[in-house]
């Protein structure tokens, strides 16, 4: 018998160890730093929390995830391989933990955000440059009532076009992509630390304001302070989310066993030391009822530029968003197609995701299915509303990694020195349990859904496995 397609297809081909060190950590810092770093003070301000307790919150999310980098710095000392999380959980736990995982990451969290990110890259320059609707005689054609695939069909086309751009630039090389990241991770940076020098030089200091005794966003009129303020810790913990996807480009890290811990633990420290010197600034230019009254379509800040430096000042802020955005939609890009290409390895996926370009090497059939589910949620533009059901989601999958590392070093499987080893994983534990408990308490509905997405993947599972099962042992790594 002949070697199968797909084993053919990617015979003798590896991905490209392109990433340094340097590379490698404005990657994370890249993906973390996004849109919430311009648009979370605005609900953080009507939570209800003193400015103090604003600037907590930062820091206490900054310290939780720092946990989650060293516990994920240990768990990189597993596998030189691509997939990350998923493949963490898969020596772990076996084939349906990493499943569930990779499933929930293709289905919502990885394509849901590349989808969100070209549609705010989109808003953003309609901001600046009105965008015309050639679809708009059709706005009012739903599916199912709530999806309109022709609703906003100017931001819609150039938001797919603005992926399929990034997609051909991932697709025809890793080191094209993480050189693009560099020059927009450094870009941002850089407009950050004016937005920041703006803030603390050039402002006059806002008059204290006490707290907002029971403000329009809170949970609820009578959320006692610890639920508010783990509400709070919800919202900021999406201005770090991303932290997690360097892990899924290993196998393209050069030497990843000592360079993933670093870069993870320096992105992350950057993204830290950015978010609490940038809301420090918003606070000193604008009074939190000043901020609280912002508008839901405005961006805080834009508003705080423009108090500071007028028209000019929000014109820049608008364009410093679209280079983070664009930067950040490009990284994702990046990282999470290893996930699928690590799983299609493990014939737990299309068998097409496997395989490598011949030319470019790169996961080329990955990108794609990426590109094709992003712009489907695109259409759909419920993209929104999906990453928010699945948060808790994520972190029950953060406290099995704790769970993980505890199960792996004391099976002797992790030979490294794990930070914090045995009270940063218990930490982490207690606290995804306790965020994922309040969440179920304060949005049950939407977290029940949540559930019901992820578990969408079981028959997937079955149908994936009863597959291999008839077929010839997984796809090699590197293969």
């Amino acid at each position: 018998m002949g070697i199968p397609q797909r084993e053919e297809a990617t015979a003798g081909v590896t991905l490209v160890r392109a990433f340094g060190v340097i590379t490698a950590t404005l990657l994370v810092a890249g993906i973390v730093i996004g849109s919430g770093v311009f648009k979370k003070i605005v609900p953080l301000a009507q939570t209800g929390l003193s400015e103090a307790w604003i600037l907590t919150a930062w820091l206490l999310a900054g310290f939780i995830t720092l946990c989650g980098a060293f516990n994920l710095a240990g768990l990189s000392s597993l596998t030189e391989e691509s997939g990350g999380i998923y493949e963490y959980l898969r020596l772990s736990f076996g084939n349906f933990a990493s499943f569930l995982f990779g499933w929930t990451d293709f289905t919502i969290i990885g394509t849901a955000s590349v989808a969100a990110l070209g549609f705010i890259f989109s808003q953003t320059i309609n901001t600046l440059i009105p965008l015309p609707n050639p679809l708009q005689a059709w706005a009012q054609v739903s599916i199912g009532g709530f999806i309109y695939p022709f609703a906003d069909s100017g931001i819609k086309i150039l938001a797919i076009g603005t992926i399929c751009a990034l997609t051909w630039v991932n697709y025809r090389g890793a080191a094209i992509s993480g050189k693009l990241s560099n020059v927009f991770t450094g870009a941002k940076l850089l407009g950050i630390l004016l937005l920041i020098l703006v803030g603390l030089f050039l402002a006059a200091p806002a008059p204290e304001t006490a707290p907002l005794p029971n403000a329009p966003a809170a949970t609820a009129s009578n959320a006692s302070f610890v639920s508010a303020f783990l509400t709070a810790l919800l919202s900021v913990f999406w201005a770090y989310d991303g932290w997690v996807d360097l892990s899924f480009v290993t196998g393209e890290v050069k030497n990843p066993t000592r360079n993933v811990p670093r870069a993870l633990v320096g992105g992350v420290c950057i993204a830290i030391g950015v978010y609490l010197l940038v809301n420090y600034a918003y606070l000193r230019v604008l009074s939190l009822s000043q901020l609280a009254a912002i508008s839901p379509n405005e961006i805080g800040a834009a508003v705080v530029a423009e108090s500071v430096l007028g028209k000019a000042g929000k014109t820049g802020v608008t364009l410093l968003i679209m280079v983070s955005v664009f930067g950040t939609l490009n990284a994702v890009l990046l990282s999470h197609t290893r996930i699928y290409f690590r799983m299609a390895q493990e014939r737990f996926f299309f068998p097409k995701a496997a395989t490598v370009h011949p030319r470019y090497r790169t996961p080329h059939m990955a990108l794609v299915y990426t590109l094709v589910w992003s712009c489907l949620m695109v259409l759909s533009g419920t993209f929104e509303m999906l990453t928010d059901l699945v948060i808790f989601a994520t972190f029950l999958f953060y406290g099995l990694l704790a769970l993980a590392v505890l199960k792996m070093k004391r099976k002797g499987r992790i030979t490294t020195n794990v930070i914090g080893y045995p009270f940063v994983q218990i930490f982490i534990l207690l606290f995804a349990l306790s965020l994922t408990f309040n969440t179920l308490v304060t949005q049950p509905k939407q977290s029940l859904i949540g559930i019901g997405l992820v578990l969408s993947g079981l028959p997937f599972y079955y149908y994936f496995k009863k597959r291999s099962a008839v077929q010839q042992p997984p796809i090699p790594a590197g293969s």
